[in-house]
């Protein structure tokens, strides 16, 4: 059995083909999807999955993108974040590769998202890209270090990762780590601790080889994890026994 640790099946792009969906993954031995929410909207779509489907679970949060005002509000989550489907807050972060004109906003967004999941005893999802020492900076001073979290996508340096672990935070990898030239998320997967180890697809995106291209969907998780297993010269079934394990125990699913 496979967990797709990060899906948007809330997305333009997928949310239309839900049943179809569900069903290709049930042929890839993929039998659980954390839907994550992105913003208000797709974070309320992410709960209304999860309450429909049974395979559905659910995170909601602001992603770093949205930090365009120094307020967001933040009343409507709590609303949500005792809903048993509802199993973490995410995805949040910082980006710094898009625009750099609001790092103080994005950092006022993360730490009030944080300070809510540590309220709710929640694991955040944690969407970093270019800002590799102020992530690591504010988990270490704001996550609630009972719950941790997960660096999804993780696309920094192994070296980097440790300080991460240290946290106790977990490592997810998705597609790039199938691609023929990705150095570092190949050499990530390489060193990374199996009983730290989550996957994911982050449908519609990033679809890994063969599907490189084309719109992601949870299915293309079973073709990251072979990837990782060959790169760890383990079996496939030792990834899929663990990656599911680690999964159902950071997001407290039986």
């Amino acid at each position: 059995m496979l967990f797709d640790s990060h899906a948007h099946l809330n997305d333009v792009a997928l949310i239309e083909r839900t049943e179809d969906i569900l069903a290709n993954a049930i042929e890839n031995k993929v039998e659980k999807i954390l839907c994550v929410g992105f913003d208000k909207d797709s974070s309320l779509l992410a709960v209304e999955l999860a309450n429909q489907y049974e395979s559905i679970y659910a995170a909601i949060g602001i992603h770093p993108s949205e930090a365009n005002q120094f307020e967001i509000d933040l009343d409507w989550m709590k609303e949500y974040l005792g809903n048993p489907k509802v199993v973490a807050v995410g995805e949040i972060g910082l980006d710094y590769y898009w625009d750099k004109s609001k790092i103080e906003e994005q950092k006022q967004l993360f730490q009030r998202q944080m300070e809510l999941a540590g309220k709710y005893h929640l694991p955040v999802i944690i969407h970093m890209r270019d800002a590799t020492n102020d992530t690591f900076e504010m988990l270490r001073e704001y996550m609630d270090k009972e719950a941790s979290g997960v660096m999804h996508c993780y696309s920094s340096s192994k070296e980097a990762m440790q300080q991460f672990l240290d946290l106790g935070m977990y490592i997810s990898l998705a597609g790039p780590v199938t691609f023929k030239n990705a150095r570092v998320p190949k050499e990530v997967a390489e060193v990374v601790p199996l009983e730290k180890l989550l996957v994911e697809t982050d449908s519609p995106y990033l679809s890994p080889v063969p599907y490189r291209g084309k719109t992601n969907e949870p299915k293309n998780v079973f073709y990251v994890a072979q990837e990782i297993a060959r790169i760890k010269k383990v079996s496939f079934e030792e990834i899929e026994a663990a990656t599911y394990a680690n999964t159902c125990r950071l997001f407290g699913i039986k």
